[in-house]
């Protein structure tokens, strides 16, 4: 299986989100975001990093990159996405997934090992966890607040699409302490925390990330068959 990862001006973790799809047992495929090519990758991650130094807002210029436009088509098909951090930001101002990231409510940036409530493994990166069980993985960001509109807010509850709550105090002021969301058809996922750093416990606080990655190659390879 390959999986491509997009690396953007200001991009930083490119190379920890390659280094992941590697130690999950996938081909790490590098993708430009000033080409349209996909190069057949069969899903895609979005990493984390201050993407055209998050001018205008966080995501916002990367969202019109040409190679978004080849990722909004394949999503709208089923093509598993995932935004880490910024990647998250780039989903939310493509229309890929609802609401916005802004400021944290106590307007600094956040670096530190954070423990998630998984709410949905029903998505294509989060099959491999158990409803309810609490990973640490680390948050590093200063727009991570995520916002909605009460309508929003309620048919992501309703529907389920919740897929990671903060556990504790909230960190940034999201919404109903939400850490990731999925789309209605669970093949595109956001996370704000870093799922990329947290797959060695040589350089991590665990290895609960890894399972985001594994999952989508267990999606894949179901999906084959």
């Amino acid at each position: 299986m390959r999986v491509g990862v997009v690396t953007f001006p200001g991009t930083l973790d490119d190379r920890d989100a390659a280094r992941a799809v590697e130690y999950a047992g996938a081909e790490a495929v590098s993708l430009w975001h000033g080409s349209d090519d996909l190069k057949h990758v069969d899903a895609v991650v979005l990493p984390g990093g201050f993407s055209y130094g998050d001018y205008l807002r966080c995501g916002a210029i990367s969202a019109k990159a040409p190679i978004m436009k080849s990722i909004i088509i394949a999503a709208e098909h089923g093509f598993p996405v995932l935004g880490i951090c910024n990647g998250f930001q780039v989903l939310a101002e493509a229309h890929l997934l609802p609401g916005a990231l802004t400021r944290n409510a106590d307007m600094h940036f956040l670096c530190t090992d954070q423990t998630l409530k998984i709410e949905n493994n029903k998505t294509m990166w989060t099959n491999g966890f158990e409803i309810g069980q609490e990973i640490v993985i680390p948050m590093k960001n200063a727009e991570g607040n995520f916002n909605c509109d009460d309508a929003t807010l309620h048919e992501l509850e309703s529907e389920g699409r919740v897929i990671a709550r903060y556990v504790g105090v909230n960190p940034n002021g999201s919404r109903d302490a939400i850490a990731g969301i999925t789309n209605k058809r669970g093949n595109v996922v956001g996370l704000m925390p870093h799922p990329e750093h947290a797959i060695d416990l040589l350089t991590g606080p665990s290895k609960d990330g890894l399972t985001f990655f594994t999952s989508v190659l267990h999606s894949m390879i179901a999906g084959v068959k």
